[in-house]
């Protein structure tokens, strides 16, 4: 059977699957065990199917997926992020925009705790979006911000994803962490920017009112209450990266025992939030390792089929120069954004997408954090973003898909612009990376 038709025939019925409406790992797992009778020889494929599972999730480097669970759980759980949403508050005085900006701020610095974006969306938009509605700010500006945001928890260490993409890569976990830091700052700063041009344009989108600033000492101590923990747990997951003092899965722990530090030193530790904490944890790390259990065969299956190097062939044949190819697979993954999850996308294209740049020549990490940027824009693109339903279901009755959908669309505007960045620049990508120790 000629390779074309055995990758149709496999992502055809994957997508068939996916339909029915099963779990996305199940589907890639059921795509799995047919193709190992098929292709691996039947009872002696499926034992290789186990030997693959076992081998996919026996690995050291994934230990940091659990432990960013656990430290983002034990935050949000104890209720620390929302007091630092009220630190950010007291410094904005009357920017233009300023409950958007607050948005943006809180986005940021919940991502150094939560690689969530919907639990992110979820947290901010019940916290801002009817304080908002009560001030007079339009929708573009109150579910906008928001959504934006949401995707910062991909973009900025520590995230689950991103570890998770390294795994399926097979890309420097810790590199890849540190690679996303500029990219993610960049992508808060054009947040930012959109909302203080735009509002300074059209005032009647965020209406400006008056705030009574607290004391400078009342500000100060808030801030150092607050946040200043939050830096010393960032720098226990990304300082110790970055300093060479520690690996991903010991940085992971000792930010996690900061978070449970944290937590404890501000009387919000009880049995309550670490019973949700190791629930939430659990059951988040299990679908993560079921997926990747998954990808890893799928890749797997790929490969012996043929399916893999054919399309290999076909594409470095084509009379295209290699920055072109990279673009066309990018573009291919936002169009799957429309329509798939973050997980099926990542699932999908990887075993097929990193062969294919390795042969080019690229770097596997810069084109990492690249389809990590795309994969963070697939939760607000339109018609199926899950951030975009979230946001839905939180947003002033009254609103329709369509006002959610044109809320988010200029937030996607600025990530393409940091994506066009890093194309033509890798250096933003690579410059951190490359002062590592």
């Amino acid at each position: 059977m000629e390779w074309w038709l055995v990758l149709l025939t496999i992502l055809g019925g994957l997508v068939v699957l996916m339909l029915t409406g099963l779990p996305v790992a199940f589907c890639f797992m059921f795509v799995v065990l047919i193709g190992a009778i098929v292709f691996w020889g039947g009872e002696a494929g499926l034992r290789q199917v186990i030997l693959s599972i076992r081998q996919s999730i026996s690995l050291w480097v994934l230990l940091p997926i659990p432990l960013f669970f656990i430290l983002g759980e034990v935050m949000f759980q104890s209720g620390m992020a929302l007091r630092m949403l009220d630190a950010v508050d007291i410094w904005l005085g009357r920017l233009p925009g300023r409950l958007s900006l607050l948005a943006v701020s809180a986005s940021t610095l919940f991502a150094t705790m939560s690689g969530s974006s919907m639990g992110s969306v979820a947290v901010l938009g019940s916290a801002l979006v009817p304080e908002m509605e009560k001030r007079g700010y339009k929708k573009s500006m109150s579910l906008g911000p928001i959504l934006g945001g949401g995707g910062l928890s991909i973009m900025i260490p520590p995230t689950s994803l991103g570890v998770l993409l390294a795994a399926l890569a097979q890309i420097s976990v810790g590199g890849l962490l540190i690679a996303i830091i500029v990219p993610g700052l960049l992508m808060a700063a054009f947040y930012a920017c959109y909302v203080v041009i735009r509002c300074w344009l059209q005032p009647s989108l965020a209406p400006p009112y008056e705030v009574a600033p607290p004391p400078l000492k009342e500000r100060l101590g808030y801030t150092a209450k607050y946040v200043l923990p939050l830096g010393i747990i960032i720098f226990l997951v990304t300082g110790v990266i970055f300093l060479g003092i520690a690996t991903p899965t010991e940085a992971a722990a000792t930010g996690a025992l900061g978070g449970f530090i944290a937590a404890l030193a501000y009387g919000r530790l009880n049995w309550h939030v670490v019973r949700k904490t190791a629930v939430n944890s659990i059951e988040l790390t299990a679908m993560m390792f079921l997926i990747l259990a998954g990808s890893k065969a799928f890749s797997q299956i790929l490969a012996f089929s043929g399916a893999g190097r054919g399309l290999i062939e076909f594409v470095v044949g084509l009379p295209l120069a290699p920055i072109l190819i990279i673009v066309g697979m990018q573009l291919i993954v936002m169009f799957m954004g429309c329509f798939m999850d973050t997980l099926s996308i990542m699932m999908i294209t990887l075993p097929i997408y990193m062969p294919i740049v390795a042969t080019l020549g690229f770097d596997p990490l810069w084109f990492g954090v690249i389809m990590l940027l795309n994969i963070e824009m697939a939760v607000t693109t339109p018609p199926f973003g899950l951030t975009l339903f979230v946001m839905k279901g939180l947003a002033p009755r009254g609103t329709t898909m369509g006002d959610v959908y044109r809320a988010g669309l200029p937030f996607l505007g600025c990530d393409a612009v940091v994506m066009a960045l890093m194309l033509a620049f890798p250096t933003v990508v690579l410059w951190l990376p490359g002062l590592m120790r």
